[in-house]
């Protein structure tokens, strides 16, 4: 195994502070990877890490005339942009013998379509459930060499009527989130979205009797403006979004994390990150989340804030060197390298 092509979202640098979950994962990938002897040429969209060495995926305007643009069936613009940008890289990895595994993690549907035409195997990593566009790609793909990795059991469940699946965890950089005190306060972090749902982490806050720091981008204004911002002052405070460094250390500093999402998580990412400090969660049971937090990491609860608010009591007390080991020993980088590291191998017959 010596050259891997790496690909990622188009639409979202590769670069900290992470969008999400996919974005850190690829980053912490790359990283890990080379750090294994492993020759990677990733792909990512502008404004990615130029310390990754990253060859930005060539999004670019296509001249389009007023006819087309008229046109009812217009799709939007960033779609076709994002197509030929896919397009450009499949059709310049033909012929490659340089190469030995490419790997997909960009959610759109053409990198897996063009696969069988690149003469190189393709593995593909399932970070969302099945979507309109990849969903019928995967059931329609005819390469024998093809391989699938989904983020968590859950996600490889949903996906298992189109596909079959191997799990491979996302890892967590152990040694920047590292462990931290405690302390008194209630943490919540990631996008300022309606699904993600900080302000129901408010209510819970509230009805547990903590004060609550907020983290993250406000990625939709308009949700923060009504649903967030009302609610700051007093015992619930917006720290805004902060670096890798900056928020580890808020999350060390934080008695427990609450994680309120309202759509199925693949994985959770904050979950793991949180458990690396030392920091036990209140999660709702939805997705891939309670895979995360099971041995001890902190409670699932049913979708209901009295639920969550009566859990924050109970991990309170949770030893939290015990929560980080449990978190070094599942999430690592070096344990995500290493399992991606077997895949590569096996798919490329055990290298040159």
């Amino acid at each position: 195994m010596t050259r891997v092509v790496l690909i990622a979202n188009a639409r979202e640098p590769i670069a900290e502070p992470f969008p999400g979950g996919l974005e850190s994962m690829c980053w912490n990938l790359a990283k890990g990877l080379r750090r294994h002897g492993i020759e990677v040429e990733l792909y990512a969209g502008p404004g990615s890490d130029p310390a990754l060495d990253v060859h930005i995926l060539p999004v670019r305007e296509h001249v389009l005339s007023r006819a087309a643009r008229g046109d009812v069936s217009m799709p939007p613009e960033d779609f076709v942009i994002e197509h030929f940008a896919y397009q450009d890289l499949m059709v310049s990895l033909r012929g490659r013998t340089d190469i030995d595994v490419v790997h997909n993690n960009s959610l759109h549907y053409l990198p897996l379509a063009m696969a069988p035409s690149i003469g190189t195997p393709m593995v593909t990593t399932l970070h969302t459930p099945p979507t309109p566009w990849l969903e019928p790609t995967i059931r329609h793909l005819s390469d024998p060499r093809a391989r699938f990795v989904a983020v968590s059991r859950r996600t490889a469940t949903v996906w298992r009527e189109v596909v079959r699946s191997s799990t491979i965890y996302n890892g967590v950089d152990t040694e920047r989130w590292a462990a931290g005190p405690g302390g008194n306060a209630l943490v919540w972090f990631g996008r300022m979205v309606p699904e993600k749902a900080p302000h129901r982490a408010i209510e819970i806050a509230r009805a547990a009797g903590r004060e609550l720091v907020l983290a993250g981008p406000r990625s939709d204004r308009r949700y923060f403006d009504e649903h967030v911002r009302p609610h700051l002052g007093g015992s619930v405070s917006y720290a805004g979004h902060l670096s890798t460094y900056e928020l580890s250390g808020l999350v060390g500093r934080s008695v427990a994390c609450l994680v309120t999402s309202q759509w199925d998580e693949p994985f959770g990412l904050v979950v793991a990150e949180a458990m690396s400090c030392g920091t036990p969660v209140v999660v709702f049971d939805r997705g891939g989340m309670a895979e995360i937090v099971r041995e001890g990491g902190g409670e699932v609860v049913a979708d209901d804030d009295r639920a969550a608010a009566a859990a924050v009591d109970r991990v309170v007390g949770t030893d939290r060197a015990t929560v980080r080991e449990i978190a070094v020993r599942r999430f690592s980088i070096d344990r995500m390298v290493r399992d991606y590291v077997d895949v590569y191998t096996a798919m490329s017959g055990g290298g040159r």
